[in-house]
Formats: structure tokens, sequence, C-alpha cells
């Protein structure tokens, strides 16, 4: 590793370098996002094009010189794609994305420490993966790409994208890795409020308790309610709590309850599962609204549990409801379970785990219908928040 220590900057001057990176790297996750629904939009391409090329000027203007070479060849890439020479991939995403990861890393490093360590011969092997992506050779492109997303990330799956139309719903399938490094969140009093009935408090406190041994069944779930309850208290407290907030809490809890009542062998399976063993997992969603069948208090939760796998083309289950009749909790609650799935190891063969920023993008890329144009706005409204912190 090698350490560069930066001139006698002024504070104030680092300290707008490093909002304008992050106002640039919000507005490049942006253009991303739109990319994959719109690979070959020339003015999409052109802006991300000077989102880079003006976060290398402001970086050459304090002489952080170890990072130009790499930000070069990256903005060269991109000056081949405004120019129509290569085309987008969603591989192409990762790397940019990552490259500026490793800048904002850099700078905050330089603002807090008054130095930053990197590794010299990393970003050299950088630099050669992406020189390799030439126009006259287009065949190579996503090895090459997945060859340097592989350097700047080691522990993230870029093998070429498997065609998952025809896998089962995402949040029962997943990847064969055993998760050693999965840490149980442990369980907070995540929207319990002193406003709520005293009853209300006891049922949520005992809807998230009931939860840990369900999680603790399988070696894929270790904290999978809290996460998606706080991600849905943020997304319904963004949009002004058009959803009950008690209702829709409870719903986050108890949504999978069903799952604790499946055999771990089809839980757990890697190979493709057998139609009568995803039907059985499908019904999850009944086993889980039971538990709050004679619960009056809980019946719009109730109905978000029963909805959470309905889409808005009418695709979904258990009874293929449209849009217009699917409760909005279970549309924000949709979108969330398929995130944390995406972001999570599961047990299935052609699953991979994805980094945040590359789900978000691969949901957005879904086909329309399968989510709610207005939740799913929220949600990249709320990850671009998240992820530029």
């Amino acid at each position: 590793m090698q350490t560069f220590k930066h001139e006698d900057l002024d504070s104030e001057i680092l300290n707008d370098l490093l909002e304008e990176i992050n106002e640039l790297y919000e507005a490049s996750e942006q253009t991303l996002i739109e990319l994959e629904i719109k690979p070959e939009d020339n003015e999409l391409q052109r802006s991300l094009f000077r989102s880079i090329h003006t976060i290398k000027g402001d970086l050459g203007m304090v002489n952080f010189s170890p990072l130009i070479p790499l930000l070069q060849h990256v903005e060269d890439l991109l000056d081949f794609l405004r120019n129509g020479n290569i085309s987008y991939t969603s591989t192409m995403s990762d790397l940019v994305l990552l490259t500026l990861d490793r800048v904002k890393i850099f700078v905050e490093s330089c603002i807090n420490q008054g130095e930053a360590q990197y590794d010299d011969q990393l970003f050299k092997q950088l630099v050669q993966h992406i020189s390799r992506i030439k126009p006259n050779n287009q065949a190579q492109h996503e090895k090459l790409l997945a060859e340097t997303v592989l350097l700047l990330d080691p522990t993230l799956d870029a093998r070429p994208e498997v065609n998952e139309e025809t896998m089962p719903e995402l949040d029962v399938v997943d990847e064969p890795v055993t998760p050693t490094n999965e840490v149980a969140v442990p369980l907070a009093n995540v929207g319990v409020t002193n406003e709520m009935s005293k009853e209300k408090q006891t049922d949520i406190i005992f809807f998230r308790a009931l939860m840990e041994p369900i999680e603790a069944r399988s070696m894929y779930w270790a904290g999978r309610g809290d996460r998606i309850a706080k991600m849905a208290m943020l997304m319904n407290k963004m949009e002004g709590e058009p959803i009950d907030t008690e209702q829709l809490l409870v719903a986050c809890y108890v949504h999978d309850f069903g799952m604790a009542f499946m055999p771990l062998s089809v839980l757990h399976k890697r190979d493709r599962l057998e139609i009568a063993e995803f039907n059985l997992l499908r019904s999850h969603v009944y086993k889980s609204s039971r538990l709050l069948e004679h619960l009056d208090q809980w019946n719009e939760a109730r109905k978000i549990v029963m909805q959470h796998h309905e889409r808005c083309d009418g695709s979904g289950y258990p009874l293929g409801l449209e849009e217009s009749d699917i409760c909005e909790g279970a549309k924000l609650l949709a979108i969330l379970d398929t995130f944390d799935a995406l972001t999570h190891y599961r047990a299935h063969d052609t699953h991979r785990k994805r980094p945040k920023k590359r789900a978000v993008i691969e949901m957005n890329n879904l086909p329309e219908g399968q989510y709610s144009k207005r939740w799913l706005a929220v949600f990249n409204k709320a990850m671009a928040t998240l992820l530029t912190k």
C-alpha cells in the first residue's frame, strides 16, 4: 500500500470537493438506473461522461494524482459509449459506481486523516484492464468489464447475467454460499412509539420476538424482518405516511411467518424447484395471514401480508390482483421483499447476492407492471439517500 498526502489545502476546499463528488455520484446513480431502462439514450450516456469528466477535473485541480489515471480510463470508456463505439451493459454500471466508491473513500480519508492509503499496483491493473476495452473487440467487453469489477470488489460475483425469467420468486431462492459473514441484526424498537396504545406496543414487540426463532431456523434469514421494517418506515415517512404505520410494521414482521412451516429441504434446495414445491412455498402467504386471523386490530396488516406477492400487472399470487385492487402497504412491501432477497444469500444455484446499487438498478429494469410506479419512485429516492451517506 502507498500513502498519499495532499498539499496544504484549506479544509473548506476539501469539503466543497467532497460535496460536489457526492452530488455527481448521486446524479450518476440516477443516470445509470435510467440507462438500464434506456441503454441507447445518448443524452444519458453524455450525462454520465460529463459527471466522470468533472470529478476527474476537480481532483486534478487539487493534485489528487493517484486517482487521475483510473478516472481518465473510465472517462475514455464512457467516451466510446457516448460516441456509439461500444454498447452499455449492467456490468459497466458496476465499474462506474465502484470506481466512484474508491474516489469517495480516498477524498474522505484525506479530509479526516490528512492522507489516504491506496494500492498503486491495483490501480495499474485496473487501468490495464479498462484500456483493453476497445470498439474492435466487442465480444470481449463483458469479460473484461467483469474482471475489472472483481478487481474493485472481489466479493462481488460478476458472472454474466443468468436468465431469471423462469426462476421462482426471488424471495425464496438464492445462492449456495454459506453466509458465514451474515450477522443477525438485533431486534430493536423499530417504529414503536409512545403514541401507540399499550396493547399495540405489546403486540408489535411480541410479533418481532416471534420472528427471532423463525429467522434462526434458516441460515439465510438473519435480520430480515428488521431490515425490511426499517426501510418500510423510512419510505412511508418520506411519502407522508399514507399507510398506517402500525399496520405496516406488523406486516413487515409477520409476512414470512408461514415460511417457518416449510421443509428445510425445500427452503434450502439448490436445484430448480418442482412445481409442487414452488406451490407449497407460495402457500406461505395464507399461513402468514392466518396468524392475524382473529386479531381484528390488525386487519389491515393481514391484508398487506395476503397481497405482498401480488403484482400490479396481475401476474402475482395468490389471487392475481391488479394494481387498483392491491393495498398500498402490499405494494410497498413487495418492493422491499424483493430487494432484501436480491441483496442477501439464498440457496438456489442460479441466484447471486447483489450489491445494493446493482439491485436497485435491476429492479428498475424489470418489466413495467411488476411494482407500483409510485412506490418504486419513493424506493429509488430512499436508496439514493442511503447509498450516498
